[in-house]
């Protein structure tokens, strides 16, 4: 059953990606479209979705159990950033940016919360709740400063555009409800799920009018490959040899796993589409890994029982 609700959710994906990719071929949306779609998903429809996942119940019981799984997420988001300091030093500045990017950010936002709960139930949709939070906080911090620090401007002004950023309030303001549980108006709240609902098809579509003017014989390539690799085989492997040494449970040590080895963050192409960076090959990235994960995740899911 978890496996099948896998697959369905990767030929979503694929399927609003050919939308994208139809609307763009013909002409519904044109290159500035594509902007105002890119910018009303940076500034309103993701950091409503970030919001949205903030919105847990929670208490400090719950906090306790998952703690350990916390921290594991944060040391796995703490190495990949130093990783990222050494990994992609060969590749021109704009490709760099989105490399680093796809490896602190997965696509673990849309399908590690309904893999973990179908192939784990109800413990492994909380573990994936916490697990996220730490891959979210860098991903709007340090993730977001790879594609906001040009280098024509100063470190403070770097600093200052990436804290007041949309999505990093959204992080700030998610933290604060979910740790005080303070309520909120029925309608905000609704409002909030609602916009940020729309980020999957928003997300898939801007990468459909992005693949329309990619060669689609170039997606698989050395670099791609390499890639793939990385964020599926040799990332997922780590955290997995490490759950085992320290002896964690099967349904942490899968958690951690499955969530560390999902595709590349359709994100990142909104991104390098948003900051004038690499958005072909941020989105050959997102498009190839998403296609092997039909594979991995599933070996994933038997190795990790």
């Amino acid at each position: 059953m978890a496996i099948a609700e896998l697959f369905s959710l990767q030929a979503q994906l694929f399927l609003m990606i050919l939308v994208g990719l139809w609307l763009k071929k013909k002409g519904i949306v044109d290159e500035s479209g594509k902007k105002c779609l890119t910018d009303l998903c940076v500034n309103v429809v993701i950091p409503c979705n970030i919001l949205k996942s903030f919105l847990i119940e929670f208490s400090w019981d719950i906090f306790t159990a998952c703690s350990l799984i916390l921290l594991i997420s944060a040391a796995t988001q703490v190495a990949f950033v130093f990783l990222n300091r050494v990994l992609f030093n060969r590749y021109p500045p704009e490709q760099k940016k989105v490399l680093q990017y796809c490896v602190i950010c997965s696509n673990g936002g849309f399908l590690g919360n309904p893999v973990c709960e179908g192939i784990y139930g109800a413990l492994g949709l909380l573990y994936a709740s916490f697990y996220l939070i730490p891959m979210r906080i860098v991903i709007w911090s340090t993730g977001l400063s790879y594609f906001t620090n040009t280098g024509s401007t100063s470190r403070k002004e770097t600093i200052k555009k990436a804290i007041t950023h949309p999505c990093l309030v959204s992080v700030y303001l998610g933290t604060l409800l979910m740790f005080t549980q303070a309520p909120l108006p029925a309608f905000l709240t609704e409002t909030i799920r609602s916009i940020g609902n729309c980020n999957s098809a928003l997300t898939m579509f801007i990468i459909g009018t992005i693949l329309a003017d990619v060669n689609l014989r170039t997606i698989v390539n050395k670099d791609t490959l390499w890639f793939s690799l990385l964020r599926l085989v040799l990332l997922p492997g780590v955290v997995f040899i490490a759950c085992r040494l320290i002896g964690l449970d099967n349904v942490a040590t899968g958690v951690s796993v499955l969530l560390t080895g999902m595709p590349a963050g359709s994100t990142s192409a909104i991104f390098a589409a948003r900051y004038h960076s690499d958005a072909p090959f941020a989105t050959k990235c997102v498009v190839f890994t998403t296609l092997l994960s039909l594979v991995t995740l599933p070996i994933w899911c038997i190795l990790c029982g």
